[in-house]
């Protein structure tokens, strides 16, 4: 895909029609972990050999990061769930402009340049803007790693003095709690740096984890304490290959489609182990049971009629805030006021007035959104804004009486690779209709 079908994408008019109120069946694969995936593609630029990651997912972000990695000197194939990466000859320090606004991770890819080369330029970033997402923890650590900051209107400009990074200790605490971005951005930078850095109130999400997993497999010390995480540097990081672990948000996606249409579906590539125990314990409070399958699934059925919880984002393992606006969706269908309290950002409510559109009562009061059920949606034409807010529409077009248009599709092909296809494979009726600039 070239950058300039890239930008297409943007304002791609593709939309989807659903006609609802059909159970959603059957058994289906969960896709590589989007968020994972987007923070291995910029620590697989650190590696000093070739790496593959296995289990991509096939989404634009993938490609988008690709492109970028290409732009600033590495050599990448996509393809097959597969992302491999050759190191760069010579690194061009230059996060590329157009496509670093493209993603939310521009600040991360730009931390994995800074610390092979010890300057890069990037654009702010991108990504789904439901609320403020600021980038001053990143910052932060390219600053105490050694670097000059200089802010423009267009972007940044970070430059090492001594031309490397140098160990470091920084704090990525925000008044929401810890910043996973900028938890692997300080992770990247110290798995460069001579000695060892520490990384105080780090992010303990799975992206972060499975960063931490990755790097120690390739060379890098990675220990954590009360103090927080001591990463030392290697003045090698190997390559080989590395699983991207399966998609827990798509996997809870999937779950509040099939139990909003009374359905129940048989996932593969995830076990209820990698379901969050925040998220699972809001499922089954709602109603919904999940279980582990001998061949290494899960299987997820809802237990009668879904009833109404009062339930609170947070850090892992608690409720993932990527999971709130689907949530959202679904208890439209369960009886009774449900309460979605926002914790991890200031406000996260951009799939509200889509949902009315469908007839739901659904209303944010600063970052408490509240559902009253059980709803009698009927068909709607909605746009989401966003990733997951397209995701809550698409949830209820499948539980609404009659015909749906929902359009923002560009954001779900964004985070979903098959998300449709496996729709379908679970029985909703869905068409897609082809559009374009």
């Amino acid at each position: 895909m070239t950058t300039t079908s890239l930008s297409k994408a943007a304002v791609d008019t593709t939309v989807v029609q659903v006609t609802g109120e059909r159970p959603l069946s059957g058994r289906i694969p969960v896709q590589g972990s989007k968020n994972i995936a987007l923070h291995l593609y910029a620590a697989a630029f650190l590696a000093d050999a070739p790496l593959v990651l296995t289990g991509t997912p096939a989404i634009l972000d993938t490609e988008v990061c690709a492109q970028i990695l290409r732009h600033a000197g590495a050599t990448v194939d996509t393809g097959a769930g597969r992302f491999c990466v050759a190191p760069a000859n010579a690194v061009r320090p230059v996060i590329h402009p157009e496509l670093g606004r493209k993603v939310r991770t521009t600040a991360v890819l730009a931390a994995a340049v800074l610390a092979r080369c010890g300057r890069v330029s990037f654009p702010y970033p991108g990504g789904d803007a439901f609320c403020p997402r600021l980038i001053d923890r990143h910052l932060a650590a390219m600053q105490v790693a050694g670097a000059d900051i200089i802010a423009s209107n267009t972007g940044i400009r970070a430059r090492c003095s001594a031309r490397r990074v140098r160990a470091f200790t920084v704090d990525v605490d925000t008044p929401y709690g810890s910043s996973l971005g900028a938890t692997v951005t300080a992770m990247l930078l110290a798995a460069r740096a001579t000695g060892t850095s520490l990384i105080t109130h780090p992010s303990v999400e799975p992206e972060v984890t499975e960063t931490a997993r990755f790097l120690n497999q390739r060379g890098v010390l990675i220990d954590v304490d009360d103090e927080g995480l001591h990463v030392t540097g290697s003045e090698s990081i190997a390559g080989g290959e590395f699983a991207v672990a399966g998609d827990r948000i798509e996997a809870a996606t999937m779950i509040m489609a099939a139990a909003a249409t009374g359905g129940e579906v048989h996932l593969d590539n995830i076990t209820a182990a990698g379901i969050p125990v925040g998220l699972a314990s809001a499922l089954a409070s709602a109603g919904i049971t999940l279980a582990d399958t001998p061949d290494g699934g899960v299987r997820t059925r809802r237990q009668g009629t879904l009833t109404a919880i009062e339930v609170a984002t947070g850090p892992h393992p608690g409720l993932p805030t990527d999971t709130a606006p689907q949530l959202a969706a679904m208890l439209t269908q369960a009886h009774g006021t449900s309460l979605i309290t926002e914790r991890v950002y200031p406000r996260r409510d951009t799939h509200v007035q889509g949902l009315r559109a469908f007839g739901a009562d659904i209303d944010a009061t600063g970052a408490t959104t509240r559902i009253r059920g059980a709803a009698r949606l009927h068909g709607a034409d909605a746009e989401g804004a966003d990733i997951r807010a397209a995701t809550a529409l698409l949830i209820a077009a499948l539980a609404a009486e009659g015909a749906s248009t929902i359009r923002g599709m560009y954001h779900l092909r964004r985070g979903y690779g098959h998300l449709l296809d496996n729709l379908a494979t679970l029985g909703a009726d869905i068409t897609t209709i082809p559009g374009g600039p």
